[in-house]
Order: structure tokens, then sequence, then C-alpha cells
């Protein structure tokens, strides 16, 4: 990796970009610079993120997010020196409620079941082949739609002037500046298929106030410049810029992919998909439960999958002390052909993971190998079935399969998905998600 400070001793001009990519679990400040016809990258900063019980449900604690996207802001500019502009990506469909300038608490995590009366409400209104119709969108019982219909059936949205994804939220406490961008919008179930615009028939059906869906800004462009009192707390002040704010956006822009193949982009959620011109919602998009989001210029024909979520949930209760390559080598030991279905929601948020396994498999898992062994098996099968839905869905077949995020560290799951899929598996080890955050930024100077 080169070393930034060599370079301004040598009298070398460069420019260098803050990525902030924040996951369910972990946060990730990435400064890149384009040195010698390729971009260059370095951690300056990791922290733990994960929900926050509250009076019976999970929420996010957004100043402690916010207090640690300042100190990685801070490490940046400490080891840097400059930075040219930052963007900050994060998970979809979770947001924060504002009156004005105040949040409006609690803010929920997706993960919480509260959205589960408005489901039935929301699909009595307008029912889901025609949401899908206008929206593209995959049911998850936790989409922002959902959401927000439960806010409102609360009477959580009185008074609210603003609803801000999470990356919009963090880069308005950065520079005072609110604004939608077009990616994260479109993981909200509200973005009409055609236009790329708030659907204006959806919002007067549900009886949501139209002022909180201002048209969303493009891709790349300019929101503000640190506020002047965030600046002197971090040390520096740079440019603001709106990324592919959707994490899963920003990792497929970051993908170094020869032609047009499927991605998977693998963490705690797997998300499987790939580029086409145009959002695709016939019916059988929609029996196959594909999701349509923004892309740079292109549309994201993907599928949610419950991911690594298994594998992460399994840990943390059966054996928090082990590592995942430890893990990886129980799988391994075991011989277990017993599998479940990884989508299956009594996975999404279960209270113990394991009784959700013992539940679906019969109790037939005897020994901590057979569980992770047959959670990854799982997920192989279900890249399967997916490739497959993909493939008679858009009629073209493909040779090639990559992979990136975590999940691409695993040589174990790889040879599983390659040999389920019987696809060329090119797995990418890569911070692939800040790659396409930092690319973004970089075109715009």
């Amino acid at each position: 990796m080169v070393v930034p400070f060599r370079n301004r001793l040598e009298g070398i001009f460069l420019r260098y970009y803050l990525a902030i990519d924040l996951g369910a679990s972990s946060g990730r400040h990435i400064v890149g610079w384009q040195e010698n016809g390729s971009v260059q990258m370095k951690e300056v900063y990791r922290f733990a993120n994960a929900t926050k019980p509250a009076n019976g449900s999970l929420t996010w604690d957004i100043d402690h997010l916010f207090r640690e996207v300042k100190n990685g802001i801070r490490a940046a500019f400490d080891t840097f020196g400059s930075i040219q502009s930052l963007s900050i990506d994060t998970w979809g469909v979770d947001y924060v409620l504002m009156q004005g300038d105040q949040e409006v608490l609690p803010c929920f995590a997706y993960r919480d079941n509260r959205t589960e009366a408005a489901i039935s409400e929301v699909h009595s209104i307008i029912g889901f082949s025609e949401l899908y119709r206008h929206t593209g969108c995959q049911f998850q019982p936790f989409t922002t739609i959902y959401q927000l219909y439960t806010d409102k059936l609360q009477g959580r949205l009185e008074g609210v002037t603003d609803f801000l994804m999470m990356p919009e939220y963090l880069m308005y406490k950065l520079t005072g500046v609110k604004a939608k961008e077009y990616t994260h919008a479109t993981t909200t179930g509200l973005i009409n298929a055609e236009t790329g615009d708030f659907d204006k028939e959806l919002l007067s059906a549900l009886g949501l106030p139209a002022h909180l869906f201002p048209t969303p800004t493009p891709t790349g462009s300019l929101l503000g410049t640190l506020l002047p009192e965030v600046a002197a707390e971090v040390g520096g002040s740079c440019d603001v810029v709106f990324c592919a704010t959707h994490d899963t956006a920003s990792a497929v822009e970051g993908i170094p992919m020869e032609g047009n193949a499927p991605y998977i982009s693998s963490g705690t959620w797997s998300l499987l998909g790939i580029k086409t011109p145009a959002p695709i919602t016939n019916p059988a998009s929609e029996d196959a439960n594909y999701s349509n989001e923004g892309g740079v210029g292109y549309n994201r024909y993907q599928k949610n999958i419950m991911g690594l979520w298994l594998v992460q949930s399994l840990q943390k209760e059966l054996c928090p002390d082990m590592s995942f390559p430890q893990i990886v080598e129980e799988a391994q030991s075991s011989s277990c052909d017993v599998l479940i279905d990884a989508n299956d929601p009594m996975f999404l948020s279960p209270d113990s993971m394991k009784d959700a396994f013992d539940r679906a498999t019969g109790g037939r898992l005897t020994c901590l190998g057979d569980y992770f062994r047959c959670a990854y098996r799982s997920l192989a099968q279900s890249y399967d079935l997916a490739i497959r839905e993909l493939e008679a869905n858009t009629g073209c077949s493909y040779s090639r399969l990559y992979i990136v995020g975590g999940g691409a560290k695993n040589a174990f799951l790889n040879r599983l998905t390659e040999e389920a899929t019987g696809k060329q598996v090119i797995a990418l080890p890569i911070e692939a998600t800040a790659l396409g955050n930092l690319l973004v930024q970089m075109r715009r100077s």
C-alpha cells in the first residue's frame, strides 16, 4: 500500500477521497486516491455497530453512529492532511423522521417486527401485485413503505417535516442540507419503476404526506460542504457528495466485471442480481420475488437472500469465542446433508437462531459442525435457485458469477456455490462497496 505522506514529500499532488461504508454490524472509513492508473485505498477507522433493544423494539443509536462518523473523518484528516470529498453509504430501507432539525425518536431498525399489522392494511388498499407493477420491489416485511405506514398508524408522522434515509440523515448532520438520493430511494418500495420518482398515486392511496417525498437527487451530485462546527471538530473541511448511497449499489459499481454477469454482494445479506437496462416487473419476477433497484445508470434486478446473518447469529449464540475460519473447519468436518429454506421468515430475527434451525430441520442437527454446514449449503442452494429464476426471467444464461463482500473470503462457501450453481465463481475479496463509493466521487472531480 502506498504511504501518502511519502507522496506529499516528493511533491506529487494527489487528491484524497473518503468513503464511509456503514453496515449493520460495523462501519469503515476508507480513503482512496488515484495513482499510476489505479485506485489505491487505505482503511483509517473502523467501529462496531449493532441494533439496540429499547422498550421491546430494535432501534439504531443514531447519536453513536454520528459520533463514529465524525471520529473516522477526523482520523482521515489526521492521516492524509486534506480530503477532496467524502460520501456515506449504508444498508437500505431505514430512515430518521425529522421535525425541522429535531429527530423523532426512536429510530427503528428493519429487523424490528413492528410492521406486522401494517402489511395487511397496505395490501388491502393496494394489492401486492399492483404494488409490484408500480415499483418492481420485492416483498420484504421491513421495506420502508410498511415502516412508514406503521408510523402513520401510530401517529408518528404528525408534524414531521422530513424523512431521511440513514446516509441522507448522516450527511445532513455533516452539511445541514436535506436531500434524497436516487439509489437509496429505490429501496423504499415507493419509487415508480418507470419514472424513477416517488409514485404519487401510491402516496395518495396510502395517505402519506406528499411533502416528505421530493424528487430524488441524482447519484454523484454535490450535497454541500462540512458545516463550520463539524469542520472544526474533525480537523478540516471538504465537499460532501452523494455516492450510490445504498451500499449494494456502491458494491455493484465497485465490481471490476468483464461484461455483464450475475453478482452476489455477500455479507449479512446476500444480494444476488444482474445489471439490466430497465426494471423488469413481469408476473414471473413478482412470483420469484425479484426486486428492481437503482444503479449508476442502470437497473439492479436482484434478490435479497438471508445471507451470512445465519452464520453470524449461530456463532454469536453457540460459539462466540470461535473465529469464522474455525467455524468453516467445523462445517467442513461435518457430513450433514440437511438443508433449510434460507429465506424462510423464521430466520429473519428469531430469539434463538439455533431453535429456528432445530424447528426447520426437525432436530436432525447433532453437533456444531452440522449447524454451520447446513447454513452454508443452504445458502449455496438458495443462490442456485435465484440464478435459475434470474436466467428464466431475463431470457439470458451466464457462465460466471462474481462474489464480493465478506463472503468472498470464504473459500468453502465459494466452492459450495460453484458446485450448486455450475457457474465459474470469481471471488473478489475487495472492499467493493468502498471502491464504488470512491469511484462516484472521483468521477465528478
